[in-house]
């Protein structure tokens, strides 16, 4: 079975237009779209999938700086 390989202009040009819009949009606007998202994907998630990203997110966030305080 052969995959279908994604044709190198139209990856270009759609890099293109995000990257455009995301010097047009303010960062609080950036911040909302990227929360719709979230909130979408959670919605999709049962919950200990979402339980192990939060641990996750929480580990990366906090889990470096517990190490320095500990020093």
């Amino acid at each position: 079975m052969r995959t279908k390989k994604k044709d190198p202009n139209a990856v270009a040009l759609g890099s293109k237009g995000g990257k455009a819009r995301a010097k047009k949009v303010s960062p609080e606007t950036l911040s909302a779209i990227g929360k719709k998202g979230a909130n979408a994907r959670f919605q999709i998630l049962d919950e200990s999938k979402r339980r192990e990203i939060a641990r996750k997110a929480a580990e990366a966030r906090w889990g470096g700086r517990r190490k320095q305080e500990e020093e």
